[in-house]
């Protein structure tokens, strides 16, 4: 009797452990998962408002890691404010693709499995060219807020963007040169193994002669070489380059700057939105960026009522300055909002059925937002149309060049 009591005491002492373990068991998402907003516990409705599960993937580790952790920061906070509002509700997934294409299909594929039903896709354009291939494919309504090749959209019609195309960056860059007559003697130093870079290059030196400027120097580098670039700094000297354009990100420019100072070399200089964010790289000498030319459609010191609130709930969460990337996140939320309302879509629909609500949405509807208003979408190719801003960097902030 004694050995049958001692049994069953075991017995009863191991089923108590393991109940304790169930209980305490790892429910967290991987290392490669952001948290997750939440307007509900499911994609039913959160006070009889409907939810559904936003999702997107950008660089939160790795070199790039500053676009998509400012895009997600961003999108973190246009879901909060929604999720306050009566109308359509969000919870929100961001995986890390570490810009890496192969990475961003996987982190995709982690959003398929877990219901993703719209989409902010990717936020660099190599991913984005990839994930936009699987969402048309779902049927997911997808628009970016950064990944700016013509290949992210081109024979996709369910993936939109936010942001300017690499040609019209070229082109606009170009004619803004012209119209406030910078300079006619240019030099370019682009990234030949980046899509980006090379897209805004080939349109800007279309639009540059037809602008009647010459473009005494055209130097390029790649990823391992993109550390010293003393000799196309030289080119454009010794070519008497008076403005160099830098269609590239905010990492290489800051030491063309750092260099050609060093090098005695003062032009002016002229960059594209991808160098938003400069004035915030750790140890980066923000004096190097006096007077320098950005199209960007965004300004973080503007004075409108609604940018000053999103800055400083940005800032006041974050720490940081938001760029054009966080800022075209935030309305690439909103716009998502504003069609799901308007189409009277629910979570029990289809991710096809919701799809085409949007696209009928999207190729009729207007946008004030952020980074322009009355924003419009072209069906045929997803790209937004909308004004850039011209800045120019004076004592660490942007102000207007025109």
């Amino acid at each position: 009797m004694k050995r049958m009591k001692k049994t069953l005491a075991l017995l009863l002492a191991a089923v108590l452990c393991l109940g304790a373990l169930a209980a305490c068991g790892d429910s967290g998402s991987s290392g490669a998962t952001a948290n997750t907003t939440s307007g509900g516990t499911d994609t039913g409705s959160a006070g009889g408002n409907p939810v559904f599960k936003l999702g997107g993937t950008g660089p939160l580790t790795g070199g790039a890691a500053i676009y998509g952790n400012a895009v997600y920061n961003a999108a973190q906070i246009a879901v909060e404010e929604i999720n306050a509002l009566d109308g359509v509700h969000f919870e929100l997934k961001f995986e890390d693709d570490q810009h890496d294409a192969e990475k961003a299909v996987n982190a995709y594929n982690a959003l398929k499995d877990w219901g993703m039903q719209v989409s902010i896709s990717s936020v660099t354009s190599k991913p984005a060219e990839a994930t936009s291939v699987e969402a048309y494919n779902d049927r997911v309504f997808s628009i970016t807020p950064s990944a700016s090749s013509t290949a992210t959209t081109e024979g996709k019609d369910n993936v939109f963007q936010m942001c300017f195309i690499d040609p019209a960056q070229g082109t606009m860059a170009a004619q803004t040169i012209a119209r406030l007559n910078l300079s006619n003697k240019v030099a370019v130093i682009w990234k030949n193994d980046d899509v980006y870079s090379a897209g805004i290059h080939e349109t800007f030196l279309t639009e540059a002669a037809a602008q009647g400027i010459e473009v005494v120097s055209d130097t390029t580098f790649a990823d391992g070489s993109d550390t010293d670039f003393s000799v196309q700094i030289a080119d454009a000297q010794a070519k008497g380059a008076e403005l160099v354009f830098l269609p590239m990100y905010y990492q290489p420019a800051s030491l063309i700057f750092a260099q050609a100072r060093a090098a005695g070399y003062a032009p002016v200089w002229f960059g594209v939105d991808g160098m938003d964010g400069i004035l915030t790289l750790e140890g980066f000498d923000t004096s190097l960026a006096e007077n320098v030319y950005l199209l960007t459609p965004f300004n973080a010191w503007g004075t409108d009522a609604r940018n000053v609130s999103f800055v400083e709930k940005y800032q006041q969460r974050f720490g940081d300055v938001p760029n054009q990337f966080a800022a075209d996140s935030y309305d690439c939320v909103y716009a998502l909002k504003q069609a799901l309302d308007a189409a009277g879509c629910t979570p029990d629909m289809s991710n096809a059925d919701i799809c085409s609500a949007m696209l009928a949405q999207f190729t009729s509807m207007t946008f004030d937002g952020l980074t322009g208003t009355g924003a419009t979408w072209d069906g045929a190719t997803g790209r937004v149309s909308k004004n850039p801003l011209v800045v120019v960097i004076r004592d660490g902030i942007y102000v207007a060049a025109d």
